[in-house]
This record gives structure tokens, C-alpha cells and sequence, in this order.
């Protein structure tokens, strides 16, 4: 693999991934770009505990442009990436977070405020526009992963960075604002909420690490979608989605990075065949939300265990299951299908091409 760094227009750095090492990434970003936008702030909610990022710039990020005018197709006047490219990483132009510093003013009452200091990439799986990760081959989901092992460790250096997720966005459905296919990557200045409760879950279970025991009971049990030497995927027995699966590699690691070799390798059939599987469940493309479940930077990571939880909001060919009063307000979530069926589904569905 072949790794390059270069800087778009405006100074962001742009990282090649490449499988030959005869790529050629000497065209440059000729755009007149505006200055780059100062970091969000950080506002607190006492009665959360939570941290809330407010990042006003991300109201004029581009939105469903066309095929002809997508800024991830490389080497035209418009686009985030002027050469030819296997994958390629690049820093956000309209950031969540950022260590472009301004000034940033108390607001009063019990909330806090503070930088949004941080970091969010893109990363594009591959160049070609109408492609999706489920159509990816073997080798080229092994590039992207190297890009997320790449970024995983360097992110997690940076100064005031507690975490960082990889992360996929597909469909409209789902709110995407560029259709090719890319993910991105938030290195944030605080542990997530659903980390902190996942981790804090894991410290109070007895007799084992938590994910692990959760990963032993559903092992060739009636909710397992798929499963090879190294990965299983399965539907949890909770599951809050209509379809909603987990990938989980059998031995406890707790980032990207610290797979082996072979727990890659074998990551990349398994993954893109439920995807597929995914699509073929009612002949559309399927809107999901894929993330990756990675240890915080600096504390838990004996606890934590790396995993992946793919979902979609699709219940029915024409139906959405829209997350309404009681998930948005109360965060109490009611599932529309039986865990056992959507697995049974997902076990029986036509793996697209």
C-alpha cells in the first residue's frame, strides 16, 4: 500500500490510499476557496450530562448535488480531489470539530462552554460514483480498512481527543448529503454518551467481559445472520431497529488497529454479503447507518470491545420506521419485527450482485 499526503486549496491535508506504488498524485487543487470556518462550540446540558456540539457553517454544506457535479469524483475543477484515486481521506470542509480556534463566550445559567476542538475526515471508498460498499471487492474493502487503521491510530494522538469513530452514511432516507459512496470519521473531544452507558454496563457485569458474554450467547443461535472463522454477525435480542445487525470479531480487541491480519481479511466477505443481503430484502437499496463501536482514547479500553453495528430505518418496501415520540423524546425505543424474524429475513434474503 502506498500512503500520500497532500494539502487541498485551502490547507486541509488529503491522504491517498493506494494499492500501487506508482500512483501519481501530483495534481493540485486550483480552487479559490473560502477561509476555513472556526471550530464549533461545545455547549453543556447539566440535565443530560452531555455535550452538545452548535457548528452554524454546517447550514451551507453542499447538498445532493448531481451526478456531474459530485465534489468526491476525483480530478474536476469542483472536486475535494484533483487526482485519480483508490481511497482517499480528506479533512471535512465543513468540520463538527476542528482546532481552528476562535473566541467563544459563557453563555450563563448551569451549561458550560467551551472549543469544539477535534477533527472529521471523509473518506471515500472508492472513486467510482455509483458504486456502494456492498459492491466493494475483498481487496478493496482490505484498503479501506487500512485507511480506518491509519486514521484510528493518528486521530487518537491528537491533542484534547478522547475518541474517534468510523463511520458510513448511506441513503437519503437516512440524510446524507452526498450520494457517492464515503464514510466519515468525527475524532471527538469527549467520550459519547452511548459509549460512556455501554462502558458503564460493561464495569458493573460480573463473571466476564460483557460483550463477549453477549457474543457467546448469540453464537449460533437463532438470530445469527452470518459467521466465518473470525466475524459473527447476528440481530441482538434487543434489537432497536427493523433490521439491525452486529458484526463482532471473536477475539476481544478494542479498536480497528489491534485486529490481526487474518480478522481483517475475513471482516471483508462477511460484511459486504450482509449488505447485500440488506439490498436483496426487498429489492431497493437499503438506507443504513454503519458504525464502528471503538474503545475511548484513554480510559476503558480493558472493557471495551471493537464491534461494528450496521441498522436501517427501512421496515417494509414502502415504509420507514421513523424514530417519533416515544425515541426521539424519551429515548424509549419500540421495534416494529421480532429480532428472530428480521434475522430469519436477512438468513433467507437474495444476496444482490
Amino acid at each position: 500500500m502506498k500512503r500520500t499526503i497532500t494539502h487541498l486549496a485551502d490547507g486541509r491535508e488529503l491522504i491517498y490510499f493506494d494499492r500501487r506504488d506508482d500512483a501519481d498524485h501530483s495534481a493540485i487543487d486550483q480552487r479559490d476557496l473560502p477561509p476555513r470556518p472556526l471550530a464549533s462550540e461545545l455547549r453543556y446540558d447539566p440535565l443530560m450530562d452531555e455535550w452538545v456540539a452548535v457548528a452554524r457553517h454546517r447550514q451551507t454544506r453542499t447538498h445532493l448535488p448531481s451526478a456531474d457535479e459530485c465534489p468526491l469524483c476525483p480530478a474536476k475543477p469542483w472536486s475535494e480531489i484533483p487526482s485519480q484515486y483508490d481511497v482517499a481521506v480528506f479533512e471535512n470542509r465543513f468540520p463538527s470539530f476542528s482546532f481552528d480556534l476562535g473566541e467563544y463566550e459563557q453563555v450563563g445559567g448551569l451549561s458550560q462552554v467551551r472549543p469544539g476542538v477535534g477533527r472529521c475526515e471523509v473518506v471515500c471508498f472508492t472513486s467510482d460514483h455509483n458504486a456502494s460498499f456492498g459492491s466493494l471487492s475483498d481487496d478493496q474493502v482490505g484498503l479501506v480498512m487500512e485507511a480506518w487503521t491509519d486514521r484510528t491510530a493518528e486521530l487518537s494522538s491528537l491533542p484534547g481527543v478522547e475518541q474517534v469513530f468510523c463511520f458510513e452514511n448511506r441513503g437519503p432516507e437516512i440524510g446524507i448529503t452526498l450520494p457517492h459512496p464515503h464514510g466519515q470519521i468525527y475524532a471527538y473531544p469527549y467520550v459519547t454518551p452511548r459509549t460512556k452507558q455501554m462502558l458503564g454496563a460493561a464495569a458493573r457485569h460480573t463473571g466476564g467481559n460483557l460483550f463477549a458474554d453477549v457474543l457467546s450467547a448469540e453464537r449460533g443461535g437463532p438470530r445469527v445472520v452470518a459467521a466465518n472463522e473470525h466475524w459473527t454477525a447476528f440481530v441482538p435480542a434487543a434489537a432497536r431497529y427493523p433490521f439491525e445487525v452486529h458484526l463482532y470479531p471473536h477475539r476481544q480487541v478494542p479498536d480497528i488497529p489491534a485486529l490481526s491480519s487474518e480478522e481483517r481479511a475475513a471482516f471483508a466477505p462477511l460484511y459486504t454479503s450482509v449488505l447485500r443481503r440488506l439490498d436483496g430484502l426487498f429489492g431497493v437499496a437499503m438506507p443504513y447507518i454503519s458504525a464502528w463501536h471503538q474503545a475511548p482514547v484513554s480510559f476503558g479500553r480493558d472493557l471495551a470491545y471493537l464491534h461494528l453495528q450496521l441498522f436501517s430505518i427501512r421496515r417494509a418496501p414502502n415504509k420507514l420506521k421513523y424514530l417519533a415520540g416515544s425515541e426521539s423524546a424519551m429515548g424509549g425505543f419500540v421495534n416494529d419485527i421480532l429480532p428472530e424474524e428480521a434475522a430469519r429475513m436477512l438468513r433467507d434474503a437474495q444476496i444482490t450482485s
